[in-house]
């Protein structure tokens, strides 16, 4: 009998363990929504914004809401933006110094579920070009955004290396052999970027992680909750 009532005393216990597993199976410390409003409570510099809400202008790409991603399916089920409070006031700051050239941002992806990333892993056909859950990303810090730069006046994206998310040589940050035109256009939005305190990583020109990311939890909130 104690047997039996204390399995069923530890039953409650053992289930929101598996499911902590099954969820996040490195045991990585990943934010419920829970964590994410107490630490907001701390720090208002933790509050996920959205993007398009506090930048003017920005335009909005966001190719995981739809099949046209290297996952040849949606991945997000609503078409939104979010970046912690610190980043989101530089690139307000950044499309700011862009109109005046006649330039505005265009945003691809930003903040990502960690289940998101927990997905790309496994799908991925080369390693290299996605997180390893085991880290976690920085966009599941709401650390990271991809973006590229438009013209103001046609609506068109800059030449760049390569499309969004290409995993060919190009895509890299510093690969030389581009026609000017292009290397021009890469190094001005990398140049405007790193001057607002984000980073490019080496393997995407598109992929700039903000300075400071390491103060910043990883999360898991769908885009719908916030």
């Amino acid at each position: 009998m104690k047997k039996l009532f204390l399995l069923l005393f530890l039953a409650p216990f053992c289930a929101v363990f598996a499911q902590e597993n099954k969820l996040n199976p490195y045991g990585l410390k990943v934010c419920s929504y829970a964590d994410y409003l107490d630490s907001c409570k701390k720090n208002s510099d933790n509050k996920l914004l959205e993007i398009k809400k506090y930048v003017p202008g920005i335009v909005l790409d966001i190719k995981y809401a739809t099949a046209n991603n290297f996952m040849n399916r949606v991945m997000y089920k609503q078409a939104r933006a979010f970046a912690r409070r610190p980043v989101v006031i530089q690139l307000k700051k950044i499309q700011a110094e862009l109109k005046k050239a006649g330039y505005g941002l265009k945003i691809f992806d930003a903040y990502r579920p960690y289940q998101v990333t927990l997905a790309f892993y496994e799908g991925a056909s080369d390693k290299n070009f996605v997180a390893n859950p085991k880290k976690g990303s920085k966009h599941n810090r709401g650390c990271a955004v991809d973006l590229t730069l438009i013209d103001l006046k046609t609506r068109k994206a800059l030449a760049m290396p390569t499309p969004y998310d290409s995993f060919a040589p190009e895509a890299s940050s510093t690969y030389a052999d581009l026609p000017p035109e292009i290397l021009k256009n890469r190094e001005y939005l990398i140049n405007i970027m790193h001057r607002h305190g984000f980073r490019v990583i080496p393997n995407e020109w598109w992929h700039f992680d903000f300075m400071g990311w390491q103060n910043y939890d990883l999360m898991d909130i769908p885009f719908e909750q916030l």
